[in-house]
């Protein structure tokens, strides 16, 4: 199969859908890979790097799109690259369709075979090629709301761990799957005082377990929520309800009831985000204040560190990537997992969560691929 790999192109976007290291992988199954010049200059791979890993370089992104049977990205598509995409070819990347319809409607028009990285599951019911852009997503709330808070930047001038006779700052994470443990894992190594809510009691004891006192694992209600948003200087959003959009649980009103300066982080913003507040921005202009309150949305976190990231998000995507390279669609309709991660087929929605939140008739999956 021909594979190619555009240079991603959203704002402030460093990350590559394939390594050098995975394009040693793809090539050695006998694909034909095409990356675009420039396209891992973000991780310090230069053409060179990927020409000697066996990989042709195109001139540009056209020549990418025009000639791949498969396009292996990392963010979803923009207007410029969604109109490039056609039947019979095969979209590998992060979609995030729930709250863009405009997206949607691009590719259910170019009868792509879209394939989501976020709905993708294994046999523990997790998301195997979310979870790492989860976990660097977690830690990076940490580090951006600690900047934030900072006096010059809007917040309320706090440091996040205090010093000797200074009270730490307060943290809430909202959430306990993976952003919300590796967001308290980092807020409390920098001995802030951190609560995590989440409404799964199995998952609180296991949190509870994990952290052995060191974080205050609360039930979720209105009541607690409100107690918590209040009380906080740092609030992270990390809310998921997978594929689907993310349920605004901090209201509009709740802000008046913060102190000025806190500081919100909404991890969720990909999907819509968890504070009603919310609108993506971007690296380059990643807050705003609303009611004295800062707030930071950027929709793409992990591509401030690319290095960790991309590798980090290739070692997650490879084995799906080079089966749906070796089988094309016959690779999802064997495998249930990769079915989940299918969104967009000839036109039609075949994910549940998508179709239910823009109100498009679900196909389902199996049905779209003539699966007995």
């Amino acid at each position: 199969m021909r594979v190619g790999c555009p240079k991603e192109i959203k704002n402030h976007e460093y990350r590559v859908g394939l390594t050098p290291g995975a394009v040693r992988e793809y090539v050695a199954h006998g694909h034909d890979v095409l990356i675009e010049t420039g396209a891992g200059a973000g991780i310090g791979a230069d053409d060179g790097a990927y020409m000697a890993a066996g990989a042709r370089i195109a001139a540009s992104a056209k020549d990418v799109f025009d000639k791949s049977d498969m396009i292996v990205k990392v963010k979803e598509p923009q207007p410029s690259e969604w109109v490039q995409l056609r039947e019979g070819q095969i979209l590998y990347t992060y979609l995030h369709l729930a709250p863009d319809p405009e997206q949607t409607r691009g590719l259910l028009e170019s009868g792509v075979t879209a394939v989501a990285y976020e709905t993708v599951t294994d046999d523990r019911g997790g998301l195997p090629l979310l979870a790492p852009m989860s976990e660097v997503a977690g830690r990076l709330a940490i580090q951006a709301g600690a900047t934030a808070l900072q006096k010059a930047n809007g917040g309320r001038g706090i440091l996040l761990g205090g010093v000797p006779g200074v009270l730490p700052a307060k943290v809430t994470v909202i959430g306990g799957g993976v952003v919300g443990l590796h967001a308290a894992r980092m807020a409390a190594g920098l001995g802030a005082d951190v609560s995590i809510l989440d409404r799964s009691l199995p998952r609180l004891r296991v949190l509870d377990e994990l952290f052995a006192g060191r974080v205050h694992t609360i039930y979720s209600t209105i009541d607690a929520l409100e107690q918590e948003v209040f009380s906080a200087d740092l609030v992270i959003g990390a809310v998921l309800i997978p594929g689907a959009a993310a349920p605004k649980l901090v209201t509009r009103e709740m802000l008046s009831g913060m102190k000025k300066g806190a500081v919100i982080v909404d991890v969720a913003i990909d999907q819509g985000g968890c504070f009603e507040t919310s609108h993506a921005t971007t690296h380059s202009d990643p807050t705003y204040e609303i009611d004295g309150v800062v707030h930071y949305c950027v929709a793409n976190m992990p591509g401030a560190v690319p290095v960790t990231s991309a590798h980090a998000l290739n070692n997650a995507t490879l084995a799906h990537g080079l089966a749906l390279a070796d089988k094309g669609l016959r690779a999802i309709a064997e495998d249930r997992h990769l079915r989940n991660g299918l969104n967009v087929h000839r036109g039609r929605v075949t994910n549940r969560p998508v179709a239910e939140a823009l109100g498009y008739d679900l196909q389902a999956p199996e049905l779209a691929l003539n699966v007995a």
